[in-house]
């Protein structure tokens, strides 16, 4: 049996919540982006923050965010990750870290072998890496959209830092996504959705089984 932690992003009502709680996963994800049908207000986000049970992580998902609008976020907001999802080079990694005082886990986008070196770069100041799909260049959308790539990829590959398989996932291929790259950690938002931030409980309770690889 795998100890896979999981991931559940882009919740945004309480019975998400619940349902990522009961299903058993690790961490749950907040979306600040404005342009994605995921995005939260600070107040929404801080009503779903507060219903968190202590022990799981909550994960804010952030795109170029200033300064200013991450202190805005943090205010208002009890948090325990920063994730960074947009062009942020790895010294902005590395500021942010150390002005904010929280973990901080960057996103990375893979397509081909090209990407992979940008992993080791990240690795070096981040507190955990978000190995994902790369966007097509026309996608309006940074990450949740329900693409895939070529795990064989990072098969077998790891850095200094934990890091966690994101890009495509759902109950149907978690767990062979999970043998095939040896990931210990996985994320979801549109793999257990109903409509774009629509969360459904019955998928999600479905991918946390999965992806634990339990019958």
């Amino acid at each position: 049996m795998s100890n896979t932690r999981v991931k559940i992003c882009g919740l945004g009502r309480l019975e998400d919540v619940t349902a990522c709680v009961s299903a058993g996963a690790q961490y749950v994800g907040f979306v600040f982006f404005e342009k994605s049908p995921r995005h939260l207000t600070a107040s929404k986000a801080k009503e779903l923050a507060l219903s968190v049970p202590s022990g799981i992580a909550k994960v804010a998902l952030t795109v170029n965010a200033t300064d200013a609008q991450l202190d805005a976020l943090l205010g208002d907001v009890p948090l325990d990750i920063l994730q960074l999802h947009g062009a942020e080079s790895p010294d902005r990694v590395a500021e942010i870290r150390s002005k904010f005082g929280l973990p901080v886990m960057k996103a990375v986008g893979v397509a081909d072998e090209r990407d992979l070196p940008a992993l080791a770069d990240y690795s070096r100041v981040a507190d955990q890496i978000l190995v994902d799909a790369k966007p097509p260049k026309d996608a309006t959308l940074p990450g949740g959209n329900g693409l895939t790539f070529d795990w064989r990829l990072i098969a077998g590959r790891r850095w200094p830092v934990p890091w966690m398989l994101a890009g495509g996932l759902d109950a149907s291929n978690v767990a062979e996504a999970v043998q095939l790259t040896g990931a210990t950690q996985v994320d979801v938002s549109s793999g257990v959705e109903s409509s774009p931030g629509v969360k459904e409980a019955k998928k999600i309770a479905a991918f946390c089984a999965a992806a634990a690889l339990k019958t």
